[in-house]
């Protein structure tokens, strides 16, 4: 597909996608993730705003302005109902309510990283150094040190969070005057993340739980849970046995059935612990970074050497969350010695047992 239709999507604008309900894209600073979609739901008294794009001067003036195409404004949005903590999805609603006032709701089990995000001994990405240490990826872990130490020298406050007004739990009911949305724990590529269905119009508004295009990251957070990977496929699962919606995602066009890409992406990981299984049996003891650098990357196939180093962060945290689903699953046992924790093939094992 020409990248000038892969990224149609992303182009301003308020775009009608069911009666009452708009998609709005705004922009990302990122050339992989383009734009994020925020969704204007038509209430009985103004505007509800599933997500809020990243707190970015571009990214607010483009809301205004796509929000005027719909005879709207920031006055008219009432709440923000924010499926995870990302600063593209959750920032800008903070940075709105300090001016005007309006509620913003977030799951509770984000709670984990808001505390960390807001404490005092805050560091970017410490999780995700602790992990890349753990995988035994010391050139990886310095360069994004070095980084989050260099080019984005960034203090707490400049990540412009802040503590919700409400927590959302999971089947909690919105009730909007003219339809309802229920709130779907979904955790996995947060701990705390959620969809929101309207089931009476089919309508899933998924967040970054299902993508059209992409595979959502796994356990990207100040305070991963123990075994994302896991919760993630139960998650997907959890949708899955729902009536099939409307795919409303975070980041690409909106697609006619849920379910067809979650049994896409239930596919791509059983894959992907396939070869895993394989590469294992192959080659003995393994560390996570070690596995990394066997597996193809995106749907280009490429290597992680030829990744940024985000990117190389992010493969190495999910080859180890599918190693570790690999020990949870009793395929696979592991050991850390040295501060690096390797893994190997139980005896006998197999790839889906």
């Amino acid at each position: 597909m020409p990248d000038r239709d892969r990224y149609a999507w992303t182009e301003e604008g308020a775009f009608a996608v069911a009666p009452g309900v708009h998609r709005i894209p705004l922009p990302l600073p990122m050339d992989g993730l383009r734009a994020v979609n925020v969704y204007a739901v038509e209430a009985a008294d103004g505007l509800v705003l599933i997500d809020s794009g990243w707190a970015l001067a571009n990214s607010r003036g483009q809301l205004e302005r796509s929000l005027a195409r719909i005879g709207a404004g920031l006055g008219d949005v009432r709440e923000f109902l924010v499926t995870h903590l990302h600063r593209d999805h959750y920032t800008q609603a903070v940075a709105i309510r300090r001016e005007l006032g309006t509620h913003v709701t977030l799951g509770i089990e984000e709670k984990h990283s808001i505390e960390r995000l807001l404490g005092p001994d805050m560091r970017p990405l410490n999780a995700q150094l602790h992990q890349l240490a753990l995988a035994g990826a010391e050139p990886v872990a310095k360069a994004l040190s070095e980084m989050t130490g260099g080019e984005f020298g960034l203090q707490p406050a400049d990540f412009g969070y802040d503590w919700p007004d409400a927590w959302i739990t999971s089947g909690q009911v919105f009730d909007l005057g003219n339809r309802t949305l229920e709130a779907i724990a979904t955790p996995g590529h947060t701990r705390g993340h959620l969809v929101f269905a309207d089931r009476d119009a089919g309508l899933l508004f998924a967040g970054d739980h299902v993508l059209p295009h992409i595979t959502p990251s796994i356990g990207f957070e100040e305070a991963p849970a123990a075994l994302p990977l896991g919760q993630y496929l139960e998650s997907l699962n959890v949708v899955r046995r729902m009536p099939d919606m409307s795919l409303l995602p975070a980041h690409g066009p909106v697609s006619a059935s849920a379910h067809a890409r979650i049994d896409e992406l239930i596919a791509h990981h059983d894959g992907r612990l396939a070869t895993m299984h394989s590469l294992l049996s192959d080659r003995g003891e393994q560390t996570a970074y070690q596995v990394a650098r066997e597996l193809a990357w995106t749907s280009r196939k490429r290597r992680l050497a030829d990744m940024d180093v985000m990117n190389q962060m992010l493969a190495i945290c999910e080859t180890a969350y599918h190693l570790d689903l690999l020990v949870a699953r009793s395929i696979a046992t592991s050991a850390v010695t040295d501060g690096v924790k390797r893994y190997w093939l139980v005896v006998g094992s197999l790839p889906g047992s």
